[in-house]
């Protein structure tokens, strides 16, 4: 989502920061899994990234280790799997009290049983 916002020419991009702009008491984040993932396709397609270090990034930190890890085993038990990066994701907006904003809402669906918001 936030390649879609980075660039100037998506219209998806520009609607997706319309409705996160809205709603001006709640700021916006990314998580230092979500940057790796923004970097290394800028770097792999030699686009720029010093606009990427202007984000607020939240890290991920232990306790959002065992949230994460909690997540897709219990996805896992439940015969549904997720994808690393996506539980480690979930982990921090949960354990940060925030939103998560997605285009791939299919994704993440399934975690809001473990406390995942996500913004509508």
């Amino acid at each position: 989502m936030l390649i879609d916002i980075l660039d100037r020419r998506s219209k998806r991009g520009e609607k997706a920061l319309a409705a996160l702009s809205a709603n001006p008491d709640e700021s916006m984040a990314t998580t230092s899994i979500n940057l790796h993932e923004l970097l290394y396709g800028c770097l792999k397609h030699s686009k720029p990234t010093d606009r990427l270090f202007d984000l607020q990034v939240l890290p991920f930190s232990k306790t959002d280790a065992a949230l994460s890890s909690k997540i897709e085993a219990g996805l896992d038990a439940a015969g549904t799997s997720a994808q690393r990066a996506d539980a480690m994701i979930a982990a921090v907006a949960i354990n940060s009290g925030g939103r998560l904003f997605t285009f791939n809402v299919a994704h993440f669906e399934l975690m809001t049983g473990y406390g995942l918001k996500l913004f509508a």
